[in-house]
């Protein structure tokens, strides 16, 4: 495998993977560290270090694989709904520097569901500061 990555060992089949789905751009496969019971990855074959690296063509097959994934899934395991999780750096949770979205099936029933959210989404922020950023990153795109 010499300086390859994990993933790309996977999609040379260098490294075993209990693959679920596989196109000419993308592979899709469990997670074996899995935060709910189906919980799969799916990446591109061609190897791109995280999302500000990957190209725009690959991003949109990854996410189609994705969408279909998660709805086969949510249907064959009885999901109550998704999640789809991208970490982009190390400081963004990110340990595999081959591009990937989590699929991560939720339920209801928590002896298949160990995850749980990060921050509080029912505390608002500041809004003078959620103005000020969001106008600085409106002007960062134009």
């Amino acid at each position: 495998m010499g300086d390859q990555c994990v993933f790309c060992g996977i999609v040379a089949g260098e490294l075993p993977s209990v693959k679920v789905a596989e196109d000419d751009t993308t592979v899709a496969f469990m997670d074996i560290n899995p935060a709910s019971d189906g919980h799969l990855l799916v990446i591109p074959k061609q190897h791109s270090q995280d999302l500000f690296d990957i190209p725009a063509d690959d991003l949109s097959a990854v996410t189609l694989t994705a969408q279909r994934v998660a709805k086969a899934a949510a249907k064959e395991f009885g999901a109550d709904g998704v999640n789809l999780l991208n970490c982009c750096g190390a400081t963004a949770w990110q340990s595999v520097f081959h591009f990937h979205l989590h699929v991560i099936p939720r339920y209801r029933d928590k002896t298949k569901d160990t995850l749980t959210l990060p921050w509080r989404p029912d505390v608002p922020g500041d809004e003078n500061t959620l103005a000020d950023l969001g106008n600085r990153l409106a002007d960062a795109l134009n």
